[in-house]
């Protein structure tokens, strides 16, 4: 209240709306200036933040590399030796796609229903 009296007064009624129109603006263009400022860090904190989350990604995939190497290498790597892959090894085992053997795990030694007994009629 006494800034606006004392503007009142000494800059007068006539000249007061452009006075504060002109005071508006200088804030406004305070407030852009310290938002871009504080963008400004807080984009610089992000960026830092993520190379350090790189770094630590980096060191542990060459750590999970390091402790278990790759069995079988992809076409086109290097082997032990340097030299580029040209096949893939085949698997140890071929895999099976037979369904797996019916058991009662729970019971051992009881036998499953026989289907063919056990067929029960739909009406």
């Amino acid at each position: 209240m006494i800034i606006a009296l004392a503007a009142l007064i000494f800059i007068g009624p006539k000249e007061l709306p452009t006075a504060m129109r002109t005071v508006g603006r200088w804030v406004g263009r305070a407030r852009a200036h310290a938002r871009h400022f504080t963008a400004g860090i807080e984009n610089m904190m992000r960026e830092a933040e993520l190379e350090e989350m790189e770094k630590r990604w980096r060191d542990e995939n060459e750590r999970i590399m390091r402790d278990h190497p790759v069995a079988a290498p992809y076409v086109g790597a290097p082997d032990a030796l340097g030299a580029p892959v040209t096949e893939t090894p085949p698997l140890a085992t071929e895999p099976s796609h037979a369904p797996p053997e019916a058991t009662m795990d729970d019971e051992p030694g009881l036998p499953l229903p026989d289907p063919e007994t056990h067929k029960r009629e739909l009406p």
